[in-house]
């Protein structure tokens, strides 16, 4: 496991923005309303995003190409079984490319091969432990932690042991560093698994607690953005300014 570094916690208060992401290239200079200044680092995300039996993996590859920045992978990112084959024939040829750059977290079809061993075996050390697949890091001004939401296999009930290392993370965020938490399944969504993986609420719960300026999620194959909201769905008055996506 990377180690989850002193860094969390950013003021309660400050409300997250959540967006389901087929692909996206942020600037996340925005929706941050800590008063440290951010520094301009670029981000591009994607989740669900290869299979041999298309090309949508080779024309997304060709955007992030253009775009430097770190690449977060939102999982599911070989399919159809997160297979050795899947990641050496289909995604090592398109997103391979930038796998020196690449942040995962892993989706439910990494997990229909057992304990998603060859997704933990393709990106390495970069994916955290590979009992947990949850870890976090800083980039820039910001402070970033990458959430493991297959919650039958690394459990995200209030007292798992994900949950409390990520209450830690945050609250130990004394120089209050932006916040952004990514992760494969979605609490919120208007899309096909409408209305949201319920199972996910606590760690929302504690991103919300601790004011995380943004929710990155993949899982429902297309683009959604909401506004900023409570674990409940309800929408709250953001105190960051200047969003843009």
């Amino acid at each position: 496991m990377e180690t989850w570094q002193a860094l969390g916690g950013v003021g309660a208060g400050r409300t997250a923005t959540a967006v389901t992401v087929a692909f996206v290239a942020v600037l996340i200079t925005v929706g941050c309303s800590s008063e440290r200044p951010t520094s301009g680092e670029v981000i591009v995300a994607a989740g669900d995003i290869t299979s041999c039996s298309g090309t949508g993996d080779e024309a997304t590859a060709k955007l992030v190409g253009g775009i430097d920045g770190m690449v977060l992978t939102l999982g599911d990112e070989a399919y159809p079984e997160g297979s050795a084959e899947d990641f050496g024939e289909c995604y090592e040829p398109s997103w391979g490319r930038f796998k020196d750059r690449t942040k995962p977290v892993p989706g439910n079809h990494e997990y229909y091969t057992e304990e998603a061993e060859e997704y933990f075996d393709y990106f390495g050390k970069a994916a955290g432990d590979p009992d947990e697949g949850y870890y976090s890091y800083d980039l820039g001004t910001w402070h970033l932690v990458a959430l493991n939401s297959n919650c039958q296999e690394v459990h995200c009930a209030t007292t798992s042991p994900q949950v409390q290392c990520l209450k830690a993370d945050l609250a130990a965020n004394d120089d209050k560093r932006c916040a952004l938490a990514y992760f494969h399944h979605p609490l919120f969504t208007s899309g096909k698994y409408r209305l949201g993986i319920p199972e996910v609420k606590p760690l929302w719960e504690d991103l919300y607690k601790a004011g995380a300026d943004v929710v990155l999620n993949g899982h429902d194959h297309n683009y959604q953005r909401f506004a900023p909201q409570d674990p409940e769905g309800g929408q709250t008055p953001s105190k960051a300014s200047g969003s843009s996506w």
